[in-house]
């Protein structure tokens, strides 16, 4: 698995909740904040209050092996109860990509939302790439390593992503 091949992860959970309920929880860009170990919080930029195509949110991000960082992301996918997606940039030139380009993201996340039965199959993934990362770096530094760099980093990502879909499973059927 090599990360120029743009590898990715996925997970999908039944809700009982109908679609229009799961898209308020994950349309608000601060749902994942109370799950995730690495992003910490989140807000809006240039007068944006809500997702729009091309409307840009930072994320402010911390983790034990890169400290405090900063991206900002990009509305890239937005399909009103069905598509949420966004691009993440390197907003701060921390990983030498240049400057933050939606085009060529550090990774790609996208909630897909379908009706399915009493419910809705929600469903999250990740793309890493093709822009330069966190991962890229540690790739220079060990290029033997870059399988298992993509794979930590890919199942890093995937436990985030269960956290994410548990906790919107648990907040829209009423049990958070």
């Amino acid at each position: 698995m090599r990360y120029a091949d743009g590898p990715g992860t996925q997970d999908e959970i039944h809700i009982g909740a109908a679609p229009a309920e799961v898209w308020r929880l994950v349309a608000d860009i601060a749902l994942p904040t109370r799950f995730s170990p690495e992003l910490q919080r989140v807000e809006w930029l240039d007068g944006a209050t809500g997702p729009a195509l091309g409307a840009a949110f930072a994320g402010h991000n911390h983790s034990q092996f890169m400290g405090d960082w900063r991206t900002v992301s990009y509305v890239v996918d937005l399909e009103p109860e069905r598509v949420f997606g966004w691009a993440v940039t390197d907003s701060e030139g921390l990983f030498g990509g240049g400057p933050a380009d939606p085009a060529h993201p550090m990774a790609t996340w996208r909630f897909e939302l379908q009706p399915e039965g009493d419910g809705t199959l929600l469903r999250q993934s990740v793309r890493l790439g093709p822009g330069r990362s966190g991962v890229s770096v540690a790739i220079e530094r060990a290029p033997e390593k870059e399988e298992q760099i993509v794979e930590r980093r890919l199942g890093a990502f995937l436990a985030g992503i269960r956290a994410n879909l548990q906790g919107v499973k648990e907040l829209a059927e009423g049990r958070a």
